[in-house]
C-alpha cells in the first residue's frame, strides 16, 4: 500500500553537525490526522528537530466546531490545502469521506507516541490519507500505517477502541484555543507557540536555517 519509511536519524544527526549544534533541538508538534495541513506540515517538522513530541489535540475541540461542516467550509478549506500542495509540491489526494472522524486513528496515534514512534505514524498515516485517500477509521489502513511506524499491530488496534483516550485530546485542543491558537498543527519551541501550516514550517525552518523547508 505505500513505501517503507525513511529513518531520519542520520540525517537529522549530519545536520547539527553541519550546523554546529551540539544539544538536541527539542519541539512539541500538536496536531489533528484528519487535518490535510498536519499531512503537509509534518514531513518538514520531523526533519526539523532532533527530538519532537508529538500530541493529538482534537481539532473539533481547539475550533469549537468543523469550519469544514457546512459545503461551503468544506469547499473554503479544501481550496486552501490544495493552493499549499501545489506551492510546496506535495501530492494531495482527498479521503473518499472528508471531512471524516478520525477517533480511532487519533488514539492509535497517541498510542504510538507513548511508544515513541509518534512521528513515524503519523507521517504513515498522513500519507495513507493524504497521498491515498484512504479512511485512517479502517482498522486495514490502520494496520498499514501501525506497521510502517513499527508500533505492534495488536495493542496499536486495542488503543483505537479505547475511548477514554479522547478526553486527554480534547483537552489538548481547549488548552490551545486558551492559548490563543485558532488551527491546527500547532508548534511549541521552548516558550514559543505558533500555529497554522506555514508559520509552523518558518519556525521548523528557522532552526535549521533552511529556508527551503518554509516555502512561506
Amino acid at each position: 500500500m505505500m513505501g517503507e519509511l525513511i529513518d531520519l536519524t542520520a540525517r537529522r544527526e549530519a545536520l547539527r553537525q553541519r550546523t554546529g549544534r551540539r544539544e538536541p533541538s527539542r519541539a512539541q508538534l500538536y496536531f489533528d490526522l484528519g487535518c490535510p495541513f498536519t499531512y503537509l506540515a509534518s514531513e518538514r517538522v520531523e526533519r526539523s528537530f532532533d527530538q519532537i513530541t508529538w500530541t493529538p489535540a482534537c481539532l473539533e475541540a481547539l475550533q469549537q466546531g468543523t469550519p469544514a461542516a457546512d459545503v461551503e467550509g468544506r469547499e473554503r478549506l479544501r481550496a486552501a490545502a490544495e493552493e499549499r500542495a501545489a506551492e510546496l509540491r506535495l501530492p494531495l489526494v482527498w479521503p473518499e469521506r472528508f471531512p471524516a472522524d478520525v477517533r480511532a486513528a487519533m488514539r492509535a496515534a497517541a498510542y504510538a507516541a507513548e511508544q515513541g514512534r509518534g512521528g513515524a505514524f503519523v507521517l504513515a498515516a498522513g500519507r495513507l490519507a493524504f497521498c491515498g485517500g484512504f479512511d485512517l477509521d479502517d482498522p486495514e489502513v490502520l494496520a498499514e500505517a501501525a506497521a510502517a511506524a513499527g508500533v505492534p499491530l495488536e495493542a496499536c488496534l486495542r488503543a483505537a477502541r479505547e475511548r477514554g483516550r479522547d478526553g486527554a485530546m480534547e483537552a489538548a485542543g481547549r488548552r490551545l484555543l486558551a492559548a490563543g491558537a485558532d488551527r491546527l498543527p500547532v508548534l511549541r519551541v521552548g516558550r514559543s507557540l505558533v500555529w497554522g501550516e506555514a508559520r509552523v514550517a518558518a519556525a521548523a525552518a528557522a532552526r535549521t536555517g533552511t529556508a527551503a523547508f518554509a516555502r512561506a
